[in-house]
């Protein structure tokens, strides 16, 4: 959580606090007739029974509805905000940053683990490299989603607010319904006990020539009072409609109130817990690679140690070897003087063999010159006459 963030979540704890230490008035049950209540409330009903003019249709049909108008104005203005708002509901937010932190699995992460060939071919980072990405992606989400809860939160603290105004002004309607239902009755007891038969009197002590007249007078003065006593009715109900809705308004009210106090709670102590679990878990991770790079070091000296033991021993024994060694071997000697040996009788040998195969070879030399010499008189015989067939002869 950035230091802004986390200074205005501070900054609400205290409007979190005041909106919650609001305690809202109960409504009044019954309605207190005028005869039963005290001075400024009988005034008052008596100032909402001067309102009623029995000869005026519209007096009765509006009787009560100014009450009315104020209370609507203070819904509408609300309803408006509702409109107006570009926010999406705080649940939702609180439900992302619970699936943010739950998406961040340290289970997987395994420094040591070399990457697959399939790995190495996507071009993906190393286990921790992907890990501390994923840590600062996770921050950022961290960071927006409370930033998003903050205005969650200040647009619900408004909301409550407006919701303590509209049950107030609910309340005051509430009890200015009661003031004009107590009016209504008193008006209608006033009507049947004393106007309604003063007009039947009126009726029977007219003339012949006025009675029809008079007698139209009682029937609009009576149709009046039921018109009366039905507007009263109806202000009953609406005062009913209107006690059920101050405990709605309360509910709602207090549904606010709990997810304001959840997101505070969730801003000021679970976002820094969160955060400082991640960081420990990037801590931990860290110190398990920097380990692991020091088992590693103290391995690769353990191996030069014992390679370089080996190899001196293996060199040293070199080493001595050839410095016991003559500048000859014997057996390098003995076999060189036999080899010299052996070329010596295979030239002998040799030699002879050349020997012999000349001495045949001047024999048969010898012989094929003779032969020759033979051949050469016995051409010179025919070409003198001697022996006309001698030619066709085969030489002895």
């Amino acid at each position: 959580m950035s230091d802004t963030v986390r200074q205005k979540a501070a900054e609400a704890t205290t409007a979190v606090e005041e909106v919650t230490a609001v305690v809202l008035p109960e409504p009044q049950a019954e309605v207190v007739s005028m005869q039963d209540a005290d001075e400024p409330v009988s005034a008052e009903i008596r100032k909402r029974m001067d309102e009623i003019d029995m000869g005026n249709t519209n007096s009765i049909v509006a009787f009560g509805s100014g009450a009315q108008a104020e209370l609507q104005e203070i819904s509408q203005a609300m309803l408006a905000d509702v409109r107006n708002k570009d926010v999406g509901p705080a649940g939702d937010s609180l439900r992302n940053i619970v699936t943010t932190i739950r998406g961040f699995s340290v289970s997987e992460l395994d420094v040591r683990r070399d990457r697959s060939w399939w790995e190495k071919l996507l071009g993906k980072a190393a286990p921790f490299a992907k890990f501390t990405a994923q840590y600062e992606e996770v921050q950022g989400q961290i960071d927006r989603i409370t930033d998003d809860l903050l205005g969650h939160e200040h647009t619900l603290l408004k909301d409550i607010k407006s919701l303590d105004l509209l049950y107030d002004k609910t309340l005051n309607f509430y009890d200015e319904l009661a003031l004009y239902i107590a009016a209504g009755e008193e008006k209608l007891a006033e009507l049947d006990s004393s106007e309604i038969p003063a007009k039947e009197a009126e009726v029977q002590a007219a003339p012949e020539e006025h009675q029809v007249m008079k007698a139209q007078e009682l029937r609009d003065l009576r149709a009046a009072r039921d018109d009366l006593e039905r507007r009263v009715h109806d202000l009953k109900l609406t005062r009913q409609v209107t006690m059920q809705s101050l405990p709605s308004i309360r509910l709602v009210q207090e549904n606010d109130k709990s997810l304001v106090t959840k997101i505070n709670s969730t801003l000021v102590n679970t976002v820094p817990l969160w955060e400082t679990q991640l960081a420990q878990a990037v801590t931990i991770q860290r110190s398990a690679e920097a380990a692991a790079a020091v088992r590693d070091a103290n391995d690769l000296t353990n191996e030069l140690l014992t390679s370089n033991a080996a190899n001196l021993r293996e060199s040293n024994k070199m080493i001595r070897q050839e410095m016991e060694r003559g500048v000859f071997d014997i057996e390098a000697v003995k076999q060189a003087n036999a080899d010299l040996i052996g070329t010596i009788q295979e030239s002998l040998q040799i030699a002879d063999e050349g020997k012999a195969k000349r001495a045949a070879a001047e024999e048969d030399l010898k012989k094929m010159e003779a032969e020759l010499r033979d051949t050469l008189a016995a051409a010179k015989a025919r070409k003198d006459g001697i022996g006309d067939n001698s030619g066709t002869a085969v030489p002895n």
